[in-house]
């Protein structure tokens, strides 16, 4: 790896509009400016434009750095359409969650400057490996549905892209500092040189967030630093960037019992397996940094291509107490039940590359592209107090391989002033090789799998209208602990078909939208309960599922100091058929139950969001964000007695202008979240048994905090 990252030759450039392209010597300067000022073409690559047939939000520097107070990236994103997010430690901070119309962390694409980010195995999003990472990010571009990804993880419900390459032409410093609940502090260094010799720019930032959690010993540290570098030619462009995190956090991923939500809303079992007293260093410590570099050539005023290599490094492991375990268990002999300690590591490298060629002329721009990437993770366990034993000691050790390739082109077409077209092909190859798991070592995976995903849409502009429908497929691949099982079992390819249909109006005081969405599924893979043959439990296709619904947006500038802002979701989420697997402790073996037409879990069937905003003056301005969550089932089967209750939050943000002068400016702010204490629970599991004759059921609930705070003061220098 040492040597591959040797041989790298990190290069970027950022693209212009062909239009505005002038070649001439005597527009050197104007020619720059455009280059310097525009999106970035790895940025263009995965987004859709303005009136592109995909449902979309963008969100700007200004409306990011308004919620950015030290909460993770999904609270940041949570007054967005269709979205629900969820926090282990119950305040933001440490291990978060994002749904967005109902589909998790791992069905949902994520981007940063458009490098893939997902694990490449289990394909969710630690967002905690990224901490403060909000700070860096100029842009957001959030596409609901399959959108027009190109890049890494299938969206089978979302993508995300998370921009940084953005050009600052002025010398800047800014400090930031928030304190809130719970101990919970936010300390940030901003440092940006400017335009130097008029050819290049430097910008970094250093990061420090702390907090004692809302759930008991849910502490988090969490660190980070951000370096990009960047040269500016005439028609090209040069950029590396260097970012890391280092998290150390208490685990809270267990849940709090249904049964002690009344009376013990923040119980924490994490730890408790010690005799005495909770095991001090229950922690998540994992350290991730990443390595971008872009290169962008603008050929002629028709032509542009861009490539990227990246790697991105990983290591880092969980510490557990277990208590009266067999040591035999652990491949050591057996003797008397022992209590120990025991570590769980992960230690991989992700790199790859993406390229893209764009021509652009008259009424059509055909982009054409594609990209590799590789990962390769090792996963092993080891006992490090462990008496008389020799050091190390791997209880287990395996390795896994993933590789992924992708070519797409894209097509849009302007028929005339009023329609457009788009099309979008993609083929996309997955090879995975897992060579075992931790309680089944000898389970050899080699998988492989070729998707060919089409998209295709058009949108109609007339009279401030704009008309849009759009077809695209997904193909999505199982996860690593899906393939824990016999060649008898193993899980098939997830399908998706997204029909996608909207109108919007566009006027000088009052926008509305609305998006029609049937997302239909085949062989989804979902949790049934079910235990496989090699004794794991692991997700079944279900063979029909769908998501159907509508989504709602206004925007209203009621007067010149008062606007407001809604988005509401009506859905239906569906499995045909489903069939529930109950642990039968009593006879053995597993308890079967069918079910027909049930509601997919943790997908509410009514979200809404209201933003009312006062602006009286130039130094003071006020918001009210309310959001709300219809009930959620916690698991397919449409159980009453398993399910997370609805939900109506209110925060407030007040902003004042503290300083304003020519050489330095303040602002404080403070945000009052959940104002009126509402209690809630936005994420849980559950799981059922048969004992003693009866079936019993254990709910686990994922409380948040209730009302909380946060001061913070920004300074630019």
């Amino acid at each position: 790896m040492k040597k591959l990252l040797g041989t790298f030759t990190f290069l970027m450039v950022c693209s212009i509009s062909h239009t505005q392209i002038k070649q001439q010597k005597d527009s050197t300067n104007k020619f720059s400016d455009s280059i310097r000022n525009l999106p970035p073409l790895e940025v263009l690559a995965t987004r859709v434009a303005e009136n592109s047939p995909f449902a979309k939000t963008n969100l700007t520097k200004a409306a990011i750095e308004q919620q950015n107070i030290g909460q993770d990236i999904p609270f940041l994103l949570q007054n967005t359409p269709s979205v629900i997010v969820h926090s282990d430690a119950g305040m933001g901070i440490g291990y978060t969650g994002i749904r967005i119309r109902g589909t998790d962390a791992t069905r949902i694409n994520v981007t940063l400057n458009g490098i893939p980010y997902n694990d490449a195995e289990s394909m969710a999003t630690y967002f905690v490996d990224l901490p403060d990472f909000g700070s860096s990010i100029n842009s957001v571009q959030i596409q609901r549905g399959v959108g027009s990804s190109t890049n890494g993880a299938s969206a089978f419900g979302a993508t995300i892209n998370l921009a940084t390459n953005d050009y600052r032409p002025k010398k800047y410093t800014q400090l930031s500092s928030s304190i809130g609940s719970f101990n919970s502090m936010k300390n940030t260094l901003q440092l940006g040189t400017g335009l130097i010799n008029n050819k290049f720019t430097l910008d970094g930032r250093i990061s420090n967030i702390k907090s004692d959690g809302y759930i008991d010993r849910a502490k988090s540290n969490l660190k980070s630093f951000y370096v990009s570098g960047t040269y500016w030619g005439n028609n090209e462009s040069l950029r590396l960037n260097v970012f890391s995190g280092w998290e150390k956090t208490y685990q809270a991923w267990y849940g709090v019992p249904e049964e002690l939500l009344a009376t013990q809303r923040t119980y924490n079992p994490a730890g408790m397996e010690k005799a005495d007293s909770p095991y001090p260093n229950q922690t998540d410590n994992y350290q991730q940094t990443h390595y971008q570099a872009f290169y962008n050539k603008t050929i002629n005023q028709y032509l542009k291509w861009n490539t990227a290599l990246f790697l991105t490094r990983g290591i880092g492991y969980y510490e557990e107490y277990k208590a009266g375990v067999d040591l035999a268990e652990y491949g050591l002999t057996s003797g008397n039940p022992t209590d120990l300690v025991r570590r769980k590591w992960l230690d991989n490298n992700f790199y790859g590359q993406i390229a893209a060629i764009s021509y652009s002329k008259d009424k059509n721009t055909l982009t054409a592209g594609g990209g590799w990437t590789t990962y390769d993770g090792l996963h092993y366990g080891t006992l490090p107090y462990l008496k008389n034993v020799i050091q190390p000691y791997n209880y287990y050790f395996n390795n896994a391989l993933k590789q992924d390739k992708n070519l797409y082109i894209k097509w849009e077409h302007a028929v005339n002033t009023n329609l457009k077209t788009f099309v979008d092909l993609q083929y996309r190859n997955v090879q995975h090789t897992i060579n075992g798991y931790d309680k089944n070592p000898s389970v050899l995976i080699g998988r492989k799998f070729d998707f060919f995903n089409p998209k295709a849409g058009l949108s109609y502009t007339k009279n401030k209208y704009t008309y849009y429908a759009s077809f695209a497929v997904a193909h999505k691949e199982p996860n690593r602990d899906d393939f824990e099982a016999s060649k008898q079992e193993q899980p098939k390819q997830e399908v998706l078909f997204d029909w996608e249909a909207g109108i919007s109006k566009k006027l000088n005081k009052f926008n509305w939208s609305a998006n029609l969405f049937f997302m239909n599924y085949k062989d989804q893979l979902v949790l049934t309960g079910k235990i496989n043959d090699i004794g794991a439990y692991t997700r079944t296709n279900t063979p029909k599922s769908y998501r159907a619904g509508i989504e709602l947006e206004t925007s209203w500038k009621i007067l010149p100091t008062l606007s407001s802002s809604s988005n509401f979701t009506f859905s239906q989420n569906k499995i045909k058929t489903f069939t529930e697997y109950i642990d039968d402790y009593d006879n053995g073996g597993q308890l079967t139950i069918e079910h027909r037409n049930t509601s997919i879990s943790l997908s509410p069937a009514f979200t809404a969001g209201h933003n009312l905003s006062f602006t009286p003056n130039k130094k003071w301005q006020f918001n009210v964000n309310t959001r709300y969550a219809s009930k959620q089932y916690l698991d397919n089967t449409e159980n009453e007695s398993r399910v997370l209750k609805a939900y109506l939050l209110n925060d407030l943000m007040t902003q004042y202008q503290l300083v304003k002068k020519q050489q330095w400016t303040a602002v404080v702010q403070f945000h009052l979240n959940n104002m009126f204490d509402q209690k809630y629970e936005p994420n849980g599991y559950t799981y059922s048994y048969l004992y003693g004759g009866s079936v019993t059921t254990s709910n686990n609930f994922y409380p948040m905090a209730g009302r909380n705070y946060w001061l913070s003061l920004k300074i630019d220098l």
